[in-house]
């Protein structure tokens, strides 16, 4: 056993065992190269298995794979989150990856470029030629300022810790505050039971249809993996993100969900929107988002925005890399059936750098 202040020495570190790590570990084993992923939650998959019980893929499991193993089942359903955690551990059991589970980094610093130590909370040390972040920038729940002023009455709940609707108290009113999948997902979910629900929602938001003929013809012209730093990519970049037009048309069918336009504010237990007002409420779902969290990292490329300054992926000091974060090059970069053609690349870059280091070494 090694004594807590002792490094474990690997090729490469990969920081986090979700669907960006995974994937980065596979194209690092076809190169022959070693690796150990850091995950801090007890299981792979345990940030899927812990979202509310409704929710599924946007994506068809043929459109959701990671490289090297399809999913088990049809491939025309659309998985269900507790099938996207099994399927996470199924692909690290099945390549044989060296996940080290219940390791929290705390903190990553830079001895030079190929040269990282790391951290964890268990007090073991890491030293690396490389690491690659694969933690994604879901890490703190982001909720309005303003909030704090509605009545302590108000049940509030993040969507990360809405699971089913019998959480909320009550029968009486509702309000889902967001204008992604999720919120539509949960006021769905909500509006099933019969209660009065308020969606406080940006209605220029636009819908996307989701179905076989869409997904064939994102795969087929390439949209998902088209780089923001292109033509292409770069005006879907400056699109606000759609949501599932199904999803959506399921919520309106309910004659007890009302859509009150973008939360503007509160007053008393009541949440106010661009067109109106909800009445005194029981709770409040915000799926309103996340922040990230990279305050472990100590080296000067967190921006004012909390994300990592990076190109594509690869960051500074030389031998860093990102992998995971929504928009990181594509509208593809955060989703489990995308995230592959960034793991590619990044690793395939990472090596070939250090490559040619070496051998300018050698010269």
């Amino acid at each position: 056993m090694l004594a807590p202040d002792s490094f474990v020495h690997t090729d490469t570190l990969i920081i986090g065992a979700g669907q960006a790590g995974l994937a980065a570990a596979y194209f690092l084993q076809q190169a022959q190269v070693s690796s150990i992923l850091l995950e801090q939650a007890p299981t792979i998959g345990a940030q899927w298995a812990s979202r509310y019980d409704s929710l599924r893929l946007f994506s068809p499991a043929w459109a959701s794979g990671l490289p090297g193993l399809p999913w088990p089942g049809s491939q025309r359903r659309y998985p269900t989150k507790d099938e996207a955690a099994a399927y996470l551990r199924r692909y690290a059991a099945h390549f044989g990856f060296d996940v080290r589970l219940n390791e929290q980094v705390v903190r990553l610093r830079a001895a030079g470029p190929y040269a990282f130590e790391v951290t964890a909370a268990s007090g073991t040390r890491y030293a690396a030629q490389r690491v690659i972040v694969c933690t994604g920038g879901l890490a703190t729940p982001k909720i309005p300022a303003w909030a704090s002023a509605l009545a302590p009455d108000v049940l509030q709940l993040h969507s990360s810790a809405y699971q089913r609707p019998g959480q909320l108290p009550g029968t009486g009113p509702v309000a889902v505050v967001g204008s992604g999948n999720s919120a539509v997902q949960i006021a769905a979910d909500v509006a099933a039971t019969g209660r009065p629900v308020y969606i406080a929602y940006d209605e220029r938001t636009k819908a996307m249809p989701n179905n076989t003929l869409m997904w064939v013809t994102l795969q087929s012209l390439g949209l998902l993996q088209a780089s923001r730093h292109g033509l292409v990519g770069g005006f879907m970049h400056g699109q606000p993100e759609p949501v599932v037009a199904d999803a959506l048309r399921t919520l309106r069918r309910f004659t007890n969900a009302h859509f009150i336009g973008r939360a503007t504010g509160v007053a008393g237990a009541s949440i106010e929107g661009q067109r109106r007002a909800t009445p005194p409420l029981r709770a409040v779902v915000w799926a309103t988002g996340f922040r990230p969290d990279y305050s472990w990292i100590e080296l000067p490329i967190i921006q004012a925005d909390g994300l990592p300054r990076h190109h594509r992926g690869l960051s500074e000091p030389a031998g860093l890399a990102f992998l995971g974060l929504p928009w990181l090059d594509s509208r593809g970069s955060a989703l489990m059936g995308g995230v592959a053609h960034d793991a590619r690349r990044v690793v395939k870059q990472l090596l070939r750098a250090e490559s040619a280091v070496e051998r300018k070494k050698g010269n």
